[in-house]
């Protein structure tokens, strides 16, 4: 299986293409923040290790962030992972925009796509049994992530959230 992995540094709006699976460049979308922005995009395994590696990924994306985001941020990726892999085909690919807006703080949007699946996108993230093993993945990124949204069709399915942070006094010196 090939594995593919992109990192750009400032330049926004990467997003990978389903037809050659490698990323394809869009216009910006006018974030030019002082400190640039980071765009990791990787292919995920299609099996039970796509989570473990977007829970890498995401290390690898935000490293030097609050340890608070990049748990929050690992969490989300790999229950995007896992919930791609569970109802979505191949191929898997994760993409992590890090930017740093003009206002100050920090903005992280995470995206998992998939080959697509037979059954249509909730309205909500789906009410879990308190003794389930498995359902919470949309109601843990529903309840840490700013924004998200959830698209679902026959020909690729798009999961993404956006988690955003303000300059605390701590990092703001550094």
């Amino acid at each position: 299986m090939r594995h593919h992995t992109s990192t750009s540094r400032g330049r926004l709006g990467i997003v990978p293409d389903h037809d050659t699976e490698r990323p394809a460049c869009v216009p910006g979308h006018g974030h030019t923040g002082r400190g640039g922005a980071t765009t990791l995009i990787t292919d995920l395994p299609y099996g039970p290790k796509a989570a473990e590696v977007a829970r890498g990924a995401m290390a690898v994306a935000l490293h030097g962030t609050e340890e608070e985001l990049l748990d929050d941020a690992r969490l989300i990726g790999s229950e995007l992972a896992t919930n791609a892999f569970a109802s979505g085909s191949p191929p898997l690919v994760l993409c992590v925009d890090r930017r740093c807006p003009a206002a100050g703080g920090l903005e992280v949007e995470i995206t998992v796509t998939d080959g697509g699946c037979s059954h249509p996108a909730p309205a909500s993230p789906p009410v879990s049994e308190e003794e389930a093993e498995s359902g919470r993945g949309l109601v843990i990124v529903e309840a840490l992530a700013d924004a998200w949204s959830l698209t679902t069709g026959a020909h690729g399915t798009r999961a993404w959230c956006r988690l955003t942070r303000a300059v605390s006094p701590s990092t703001a010196s550094t």
